[in-house]
């Protein structure tokens, strides 16, 4: 006689990682916007011989606040 095997142990894996890749991807972004924008308003702050001594210009600020990590 066969006997019925029932999993019982089912896990929700694939859904919970795509949810959580999602929200972590949001995340990311954000956080990676929100650290450009720090790095522009800061380096705009600064005089042009401020920047001249960092070896910068104000054209490269937003090359700077856009680059990733």
């Amino acid at each position: 006689m066969a006997m019925a095997s029932f999993d019982t142990n089912r896990t929700t894996a694939g859904l919970s990682a795509g949810k959580t890749s999602f929200f972590a991807n949001i995340i990311a972004s954000f956080t990676a916007w929100n650290d450009a924008r720090v790095t522009r308003n800061s380096l705009s702050k600064l005089t042009a011989r401020e920047l001249d001594d960092i070896g910068l210009s104000y054209g490269d600020i937003e090359k700077i606040a856009t680059r990733t990590r």
